[in-house]
């Protein structure tokens, strides 16, 4: 038996994503976003409000990066979702963390998350909602995620994703089937 829920974002996994961009002196911030989608093959779509420090930011320098949380960071990726960069300065000093310029956009790679995307500003759509745009210009990855093909592998990243019916976390990483093979036995029919 069904049991209505009435109007919620249910949708899971959600992945947990550390947004990244330089202010104005050249500062780092960085913020946790759940809500955060590849729009093509070289884009992705961040779903956060225009008031955050971070989109401010975005809007400056027109280039961003998204990391990929995992769960030997989950504290510091809680952190960065918990505090904000319009009243907290140290914001990002506070976790020991460390940051390293992106050779391909003007925005800081944080060296504890192991795959990052970087991309630059592509458009902002403003209207029913607020969506940050932007083109992946290159993805980077520690190597010690990476499979003997050099490939990033899920079961080695343990990346996090969030739980929006209960605000919980959880570590992604069995692999249950092959895509595009699991559902082939439908086509013989």
């Amino acid at each position: 038996m069904r049991k209505d829920l009435g109007s919620l974002p249910a949708l899971y996994p959600m992945p947990v994503t550390m947004v990244a961009a330089y202010d104005e002196n050249g500062k780092v911030n960085v913020m946790n976003a759940a809500w955060v989608m590849i729009a093509a093959m070289d884009k992705i779509a961040l779903f956060i409000d225009e008031d955050h420090k971070t989109t401010k930011n975005i809007r400056k320098t027109r280039a961003f990066t998204v990391s990929i949380a995992d769960r030997d960071h989950m504290d510091v990726a809680d952190f960065f979702g918990i505090a904000t960069g319009n009243t907290m300065e140290d914001k990002f000093e506070r976790t020991g963390c460390h940051a390293v310029k992106s050779a391909h956009v003007d925005a800081p790679i944080i060296e504890e998350f192991p795959v990052c995307l970087e991309c630059q500003l592509e458009e902002i759509v403003d209207g029913s909602i607020h969506a940050v745009v932007g083109k992946i210009v290159n993805v980077s990855a520690d190597e010690k995620v990476l499979s003997e093909k050099g490939k990033i592998d899920p079961a080695k990243l343990k990346a996090l994703i969030f739980d929006q019916f209960q605000s919980g976390y959880y570590v992604s990483g069995e692999k249950v089937g092959q895509a595009w093979n699991a559902g082939k036995g439908f086509m013989k029919k």
